[in-house]
């Protein structure tokens, strides 16, 4: 039994270890000079695909994008579930493939649903 969360502890300091050496690191260089730094004006400034930003920083996007994602995001759940199904689909039996096929349904609704609604419409 402890030899089971041996590997949690080990995998714990290797994540906190690499996460303080990769924060630690640039100070480090910096102050062993090995990183330049030259501040100036120049570097200071803001830039948006290397020219000089013009207008409001704030820009109202189109609310369509956000529902592209999160179909995205719905689909890819989708294929989490899917594949370890598929991976196990014999051993599950009917049972298994009744409830898949409820998941699958329930996505299918919510994408016709949208569709139907215009949503998924890019113009």
């Amino acid at each position: 039994m402890q030899g089971d969360y041996g590997y949690v502890v080990l995998f714990l300091l290797i994540a906190v270890g690499f996460a303080a050496f990769t924060l630690i690191l640039p100070a480090a260089l910096r102050s062993l000079k090995v990183i330049p730094q030259k501040p100036s004006a120049v570097k200071g400034t803001a830039f948006e695909c290397g020219m000089e930003p013009i207008g409001q920083a704030w820009s109202q996007f189109n609310f369509r994008y956000y529902f592209y994602a999160l179909a995205f995001l719905v689909i890819d759940v989708l294929v989490v579930f899917l594949y370890p199904w598929a991976v196990s689909a014999r051993g599950l039996g009917v049972a298994g493939l009744v409830v898949i096929l409820t998941l699958v349904g329930i996505v299918m609704v919510g994408y016709v649903y949208a569709w139907k609604k215009g949503v998924l419409k890019w113009t």
